[in-house]
Parts: structure tokens; C-alpha cells; sequence
């Protein structure tokens, strides 16, 4: 069990946006905290973007073989941040995002 306690501790952010490049914007900001605050920072790495395809009929009753399609790409980032401080967790609580940014952080 001595090698848990040894173990350096992360904290992981999931960050997941409609937008590209809102979301690389937020992670920039993420990183310049954590970098003020002499952390060491791994990533952003990107994940697959996540796309929902919808289909849509053009009119209510008539003409079925018109139809429109739609998709929703959501683009996501991962970053790791060793071994964090009190005063980095408390400066990420309080960060100010855009809105259409999610930021889910987990220690690990």
C-alpha cells in the first residue's frame, strides 16, 4: 500500500464543446493558470469528436424523399495536471469560461 501514498496525484479535465475553437481558447486558459502556479501540465490531448446526425422531414405530410440532415459535433480535450496544489484547484473552481464550454474535473 506504500505505493499508493508515492503515487503523484492528477487531477484529469475533460473539456467538451460545440465550437473548436472555443474549446481550444478554454484549454489555453487552463494551461496558463496551471503553468502560474508551477504545475506540471499534460496535454491537451484531443479525443474523438463525438457527432449526432439527425433527419428531418422537409414538409409535414407530402413529399417523403425531401428531407433535410443535421449534425451536432461535440469536440472534447483531455489534460492532466501533477501533482496540484490547494490554490490550483481553487483557481480552476473559479475560472470564468465561455458558455457552451463543460469542464469536468476528477482527481485521480
Amino acid at each position: 500500500m506504500a505505493k499508493k501514498a508515492d503515487a503523484p496525484q492528477k487531477l484529469r479535465l475533460r473539456v467538451r464543446a460545440y465550437d473548436h475553437k472555443l474549446i481550444d481558447n478554454s484549454v489555453r486558459q487552463i494551461i496558463e493558470i496551471a503553468e502560474k502556479n508551477d504545475a506540471e501540465v499534460i496535454g491537451p490531448i484531443p479525443l474523438p469528436t463525438e457527432m449526432k446526425k439527425y433527419t428531418v422531414n422537409r414538409s409535414t405530410f407530402i413529399d417523403k424523399n425531401s428531407r433535410e440532415q443535421f449534425e451536432l459535433r461535440v469536440h472534447k480535450r483531455l489534460l492532466d495536471i501533477l501533482n496540484p496544489s490547494q490554490k490550483i484547484v481553487e483557481s480552476l473552481g473559479n475560472m470564468n469560461l465561455p458558455a457552451g464550454v463543460d469542464v469536468e474535473i476528477k482527481i485521480i
